[in-house]
């Protein structure tokens, strides 16, 4: 307002100024309505403009910040994560003997592991009970190697849940922070990996041990019914000494 009065005031004394000019001077008409207008115009297209600006500014500021959400996380877990899972495998992959297969398992419990009948020679029950220790001794062995294994990937798991948490932390849009998530989630389910191969491992190599002692039991009852049966267990001589 005081600048519309100070506009007011300019044309009222520029009006007077014209009635005591010479009459030979040109008049000049001036209408104090229609310059309050024409100024009252001209501001608000000022405001509109004023607006406009500050609505680019807040566009553009919304555009940075989806910039931001949209940018993808610098760093990635995924190779790492895929050589410790591959390392695990390898080494079930590796089983000795009676492996993690179906076919192997049923095949050696048709055999090995059956149960010992009468027209078995001693030598058969013999070659079996040997196959028998050596598969538990083949999965004792596998189960520690899965175990180091195992043990040998914490270092990785270490360092990649360090880097993934500065990660995280250190976001700058919700796209890196839910990947930087994702890739956590990741290695968990990596950890997860390792710990059902290690229960797998140690699993078998209990079951192989367990089928063993019951195996051996049964042909324990077996060998001594065969000594106990008379004309197959040992029978006295006589035995003639000095002639």
């Amino acid at each position: 307002m005081s600048r519309l009065s100070s506009l007011l005031a300019a044309g009222a004394i520029a009006l007077s100024l014209s009635t005591t000019a010479p009459a030979q001077a040109q008049w000049i008409v001036f209408d104090p309505n229609n310059y309050v207008q024409n100024v009252l115009t001209a501001a608000r297209e000022l405001q509109q403009i004023s607006n406009q600006i500050t609505s680019l500014q807040n566009e553009a500021q919304m555009l940075i910040n989806q910039a931001k959400n949209l940018a993808n996380l610098p760093y990635s877990s995924l190779q790492q994560l895929q050589s410790s899972i591959q390392r695990t495998q390898q080494l079930l992959a590796q089983a000795q003997r009676i492996a993690y297969d179906v076919q192997q398992i049923d095949r050696a419990f048709s055999t090995s592991y059956a149960p010992v009948t009468g027209s078995q020679s001693n030598q058969v029950l013999i070659t079996n009970a040997q196959a028998r220790w050596q598969n538990a001794v083949a999965a004792l062995q596998d189960a520690l190697r899965v175990q180091a294994g195992v043990v040998g990937n914490l270092d990785t798991n270490r360092i990649q849940t360090s880097a993934l948490v500065t990660s995280s932390q250190s976001a700058s849009g919700a796209l890196q922070a839910t990947q930087a998530g994702n890739q956590i989630l990741a290695l968990q389910a990596q950890q997860l990996a390792d710990l059902t191969a290690t229960v797998a491992a140690q699993g078998r190599a209990q079951s192989l041990e367990a089928a063993q002692r019951t195996a051996a039991q049964d042909q324990g009852r077996e060998q001594l019914r065969r000594f106990l049966t008379p004309g197959q267990g040992y029978q006295s001589q006589d035995v003639r000494m000095f002639h």
